[in-house]
């Protein structure tokens, strides 16, 4: 049985199925149309917003950088600061530029004390929120201010209950507006005439506009050591004396429980800063702040701050040829068992990145931190956190691996023709990791181990169950 005017074709196609079909797409479109608000209501709910979900990144990551008067070029402190700048941001924290933190994620220890690193869903928020349009969001939902200590206040203040116990000054210094880079190393008395142990050192510029001027500052401690020390506290050189080193990416750095510097009676702080123009006649001192231990409450370990080469042979056989890409190295023996408290890498613009790597006694190697994209712009103190902080034994080899780019590839290299060496300036090169090690007798040492590897197993076990 045939149906009236089914089997008439109309075109190739029966009229039935025209029919049918224009039938199915209207009501298709029917559906979207439908459909559409609700899909785009969901969309929106889905998108980031500038105040629930950004702005608390901001707070936390940003804003103690990016904010009016501060080294940021812009300011991050609200929705109408950051919406032109939200490409940049996106592109930014997606290359991880931003905030600066040049761990190697892929191998080594991951775990620090001072991590201002974006997680992986901190960085996705912010990129689907700028490709979502960016939007503000509902203004209820912004988080309250972020409240930021005074400049004059130091950064250890709350935690120790007020201002360091030593304070001491560099001399001060006018810098030109404009000049080439300038050094100034003078030494001042510490004024101390006891002994004492160092839980807690901060270095600042002493004003807002030195900070402007003021690219790092080193206080060396000028005291005399026994012997003994001299032998044993000393894996890389430079002397027990180095106390800290600060430059921008840096705060300040508090020992772990039961260790300290020692600062000795009679001692000098012998200072080396480097400034740089900014445009304007600016003078500056550093300022040293000293947290120290209770007088009856010493520490049991000493921590030496250490310059550990990069170059086999000294700085004196570093030599870049133009237009190269190359790596040198350079090994350090632990004379005494030790805690690594930190890695920092220090190199120039030619510089592009730093790996120290244990190799054990027992032969067993492990490359314990690797920075892979160096920006002298900051110089980071990776802090490791308690139990991540690594236990080298007596007999230990550091070794300390550092790369250069020579060439046109790198943006940050002022002329790739031309041959580097070592030198103080900006555009010469240098190649030592900034390493504080906390020394330890043999059974301290062995107590520490069994300690952490007891913490370790007991956290695998609630992790089990």
């Amino acid at each position: 049985m045939r149906w009236a005017g089914v089997s008439t074709p109309v075109g190739g196609i029966t009229y039935m199925a025209r029919t049918l079909r224009f039938s199915s797409l209207a009501l298709g479109l029917v559906g979207v149309i439908l459909a559409m608000p609700g899909m785009a209501y969901a969309q929106a709910e889905m998108t980031p917003t500038y105040t629930k979900d950004v702005a608390p990144i901001f707070r936390a990551k940003c804003e103690a950088c990016h904010r009016p008067g501060y080294i940021a070029p812009m300011s991050l402190q609200s929705y109408a600061d950051s919406r032109p700048w939200a490409r940049s941001i996106k592109n930014r924290v997606e290359t991880r530029q931003m905030p600066p933190w040049h761990i190697d994620p892929s191998v080594g220890i991951q775990d620090f004390q001072n991590d201002r690193s974006l997680t992986r869903d901190e960085i996705d928020t912010i990129v689907q929120w700028v490709d979502g349009g960016a939007p503000r969001g509902n203004p209820s939902d912004l988080p309250p201010a972020a409240v930021f200590a005074d400049d004059d206040v130091w950064n250890y203040a709350d935690r120790f209950g007020g201002p360091p116990d030593l304070i001491v000054k560099s001399t001060p210094y006018t810098m030109p507006a404009l000049s080439q880079d300038h050094w100034w190393k003078p030494t001042v008395p510490t004024g101390l005439t006891e002994d004492r142990w160092v839980r807690a050192i901060e270095i600042r510029p002493s004003t807002v506009e030195g900070r402007r001027v003021t690219h790092h500052a080193l206080a060396r401690l000028q005291q005399e050591e026994d012997d003994a020390d001299r032998e044993s506290l000393v894996p890389g050189g430079g002397g027990a004396g180095l106390l800290m080193e600060w430059a921008v990416g840096k705060e300040g750095e508090v020992m772990r429980e039961n260790s300290g510097k020692l600062m000795k009676a009679g001692s000098n702080i012998v200072w080396d800063i480097h400034y740089s123009s900014a445009g304007e006649e600016i003078t500056d001192s550093a300022e040293l702040g000293l947290y120290f231990y209770p007088k009856d409450q010493p520490p049991k370990h000493r921590q030496v701050l250490s310059i550990w080469m990069g170059i086999e042979g000294g700085p004196s056989n570093l030599l870049i040829p133009p237009n190269t890409v190359m790596s040198t190295e350079q090994y350090h023996v632990m004379r005494q068992n030790g805690r690594i408290e930190n890695f920092q890498a220090h190199q120039h613009l030619r510089g592009k990145g730093m790996q120290m790597t244990a190799v054990m006694p027992n032969g067993r190697t492990q490359v314990l931190s690797r920075v892979s994209d160096f920006n002298f712009n900051w110089h980071n103190n990776y802090v490791y956190a308690d139990d991540a902080a690594p236990l080298l034994p007596k007999g230990t080899v550091v070794e300390i691996k550092s790369w250069w780019d020579n060439t046109s590839a790198n943006r940050s290299n002022p002329d790739p023709n031309q041959w580097v060496g070592w030198g103080d300036r900006t555009v010469d090169e240098m190649a030592h990791a900034w390493v504080n090690v906390t020394y330890m007798g043999d059974e301290d040492f062995e107590a520490a181990v069994a300690e952490r590897k007891a913490r370790a197993e007991a956290e695998e076990d609630d992790g089990a169950q």
